[in-house]
Parts: C-alpha cells; structure tokens; sequence
C-alpha cells in the first residue's frame, strides 16, 4: 500500500516553491525540490527553527521557511569582524553579537535594512560626554572624534572667543569631561582730566591786597580705550590699549599785588599795624631745646635765645632779618635766627624761649608782619 504524500509550499528567500512528496525530513524534501542546504542553513516550520533529525507528520499540507545563512562585517572603530548570520535584517544581526544600540549611535546601513549577501555594516557607538559650563553639567551621548565637533553636535557649540578645556581640536578625553568657558570683549572709551598748574605773577598795577585772573586755567583731557575680557560673566583682564591727548591742560596765572597794604589789629599791647598777616605752623625751642646734641645759645643774629626771638626759614630770614613780628599768645617778636622748616614746604616760626621760661609750640598761628613794610618781599609772603 503506498502511504500518502504531502503538500510542502518552500519559501526561500523571494522565491516561492511547491512539492508534492512521500519525503518527510524536510531537508531531504528540499534536496527532492532541488533547493538543498547548506551547513549554516535552516529550516523554519511556524516560526521554529526544526532540527536536522525532524520529520513531518504523514500527509497534510505544510510551508517551511529557508533561513540562507550569509556572512555580515560588522566594522566598528576597533576594527573588522565577519560573522556568520541567520538574522533578517541588521537589528536583529546586532542583537545576536549582544550590541545594544542607542538612539545616538551611528550605524549604516539602518537597523531595518534586510540582511543581503556580503553586507557590510559599519556601527560607531556614541560616547557619554560630560560638558560642565558655569557650574553646570550636561550629559549627552556623542559618536564625534574632536571637543568642538561634539559640542556643535550637543548644540553647545563655540563661538567668537569661547574655548573649551580640552582645546577644540583635540580628541573627546577617556573620562568624557568637556569645560567651555564663555569669553566676551568690550571696548570702552574712558575719559581722564589732566589738571591744571597755577602761576603766581606780580604786577605793580594791581592794587595792594588784590589778586586778578591773568589767565584762567583749564583742565586738559585723554581718551583711553579699554579692552576689558570676561570668561563665563567674570573679568579677568582689563587693559588700556590707547591713550591718546585730546587737549593740553592750560595753566592758571593768578596776578598779585607787590604794593602792600597796611592794616591795624588790636592787641593787649594796644594797635598794631601790619604789612601781611600769614598762617605759620609754630613750633617752640630755647638753647638747650634746639634739637642739637649740645646746647646753642646765641641765634643766627648774633643775639641769646629767649623769648622774643623767632627763627624762620633761611629764604624769609635773609630777606627780613630783625623785622618785627607779632604772634597772638606769644607776644611781640623779632625775626632773628634761621631753622630748617618742614619737608611740605609749609609756612613756618620757630618761638624761642630760654630754658628757664620754655613753653613748647605745636600748631597753627597767625603771624602779623608789623610795619613798615620791607622794600622786597619774600616769595612765600606775596
């Protein structure tokens, strides 16, 4: 009796086969329809993959599908490798090798593209990035080679005099760690006054007591331009590149009288009157007060140190050598010795005393310059 055959429809690959046959191994029923195995080939009846030895039921109709297993390179930045593939399309052929691929990992061809005779797949994993700005970190995942390219691809890329930390032209670091620091410039234009100097003249025509603007005086003016630099909102650096003149400083000259004037002051020793009155820093000494190692007695005049003697700076001394002066507080004096004065340049009388009556001085005075009037007067009294 001869047992009943089958119905078998094979899919292999786009082609589509039918066989009526007594076989029952379905390797040997492709061998029958001329589309024989392979080694790295398989057999799939409903969505299983039947082992060699598998054998059909008896009669009835059936559809095997033919898995043509094919050779795929995978190529990655760490070289090459040929695998063997049984995989529908290039997802499915990453799977099997246990390649978990992300959204920001470049692949080529796509994940969907049908698995094909020597294809050759090139997959570029994306590496975490670390990008710290201002205090702030941002992870993204990367597949480019330099910092500036992975930071253009983050969206974060550099621009006028920003710089990041690796350089931008270097390699995305093992650790993955990116600083950008955000550089801006300005350039501001600064103004400085330059101050101006006065000039006392004297003239005989101005009345005595009187002074006249000859000239006024005028502040002169700079321009600078300032480059100051920021890195992430901070200043860093701040320089003055030019400075240029824009006008020259004019000098005051204030016109004096050289007549003078007599005025009367009241004093417990009754009117006195004066040519020129002066604020004097005073300071006091007696002979063995005069800021020497030994004793002095006599003054520049050839006269003792007591009181009503006064010393004054050399220029007023020589000019007004035994003028008579009078000092609130102290009393009645003569200009008769010569002392050092002060390194400011400030106006100054040194009060003598003997060493039996000293009282010390320290302090402003008026000093009255009593009449007559010199025929010359020192500058500093003008």
């Amino acid at each position: 009796m001869q047992s009943p055959s089958s119905q078998v429809t094979i899919l292999d690959g786009e082609n589509i086969f039918h066989i009526q046959t007594d076989a029952r191994m379905p390797h040997a029923i492709l061998q029958q329809a001329g589309h024989p195995l392979a080694s790295t080939d398989e057999i799939l009846y409903h969505g299983t993959v039947l082992p060699a030895d598998f054998e059909l039921p008896i009669g009835g109709a059936y559809t095997l599908q033919v898995l043509r297993g094919v050779d795929l390179t995978l190529n990655t930045p760490d070289g090459s490798q040929v695998f063997h593939t049984h995989a529908a399309t290039v997802g499915e052929a990453l799977s099997q090798l246990g390649l978990i691929v992300n959204n920001a990992d470049q692949i080529s061809p796509t994940l969907e593209t049908p698995i094909s005779t020597n294809l050759a797949v090139h997959f570029k994993p994306a590496h975490l990035v670390n990008i710290r700005l201002d205090g702030y970190a941002t992870k993204v995942y990367s597949t480019r080679s330099t910092i500036g390219d992975a930071l253009s691809s983050a969206g974060m890329a550099l621009t006028g005099l920003d710089r990041s930390i690796p350089g931008e032209n270097e390699p995305i670091p093992d650790n993955g760690q990116i600083e950008i620091i955000r550089s801006t410039e300005t350039l501001t234009i600064k103004e400085e006054q330059i101050p101006y100097t006065k000039k006392i003249e004297y003239f005989a025509d101005i009345p005595a007591g009187e002074q006249k603007v000859i000239q006024p005086g005028e502040t002169g003016l700079t321009i600078s331009r300032v480059r100051t630099r920021f890195e992430n909102d901070r200043e860093i650096s701040n320089l003055t590149e030019t400075r240029s003149l824009v006008r020259e400083p004019k000098q005051a000259i204030i016109g004096l009288s050289t007549k003078v004037q007599v005025n009367s002051i009241n004093t417990p020793l009754g009117p006195l009157q004066y040519w020129r009155s002066a604020q004097m820093y005073a300071t006091s000494y007696s002979p063995c007060r005069s800021g020497t190692a030994k004793c002095s007695p006599n003054t520049a005049s050839g006269v003792p140190v007591r009181q009503g003697v006064v010393a004054m700076i050399y220029s007023i001394f020589t000019q007004l050598a035994g003028t008579q002066v009078y000092v609130p507080g102290y009393g009645l004096a003569v200009i008769s010795d010569v002392g050092g004065g002060f390194p400011d340049g400030r106006l100054w009388i040194d009060l003598g005393y003997s060493d039996a009556d000293y009282q010390p001085w320290s302090g402003f005075v008026t000093v009255y310059f009593l009449a007559p009037a010199p025929a010359v007067i020192p500058a500093e009294l003008r």
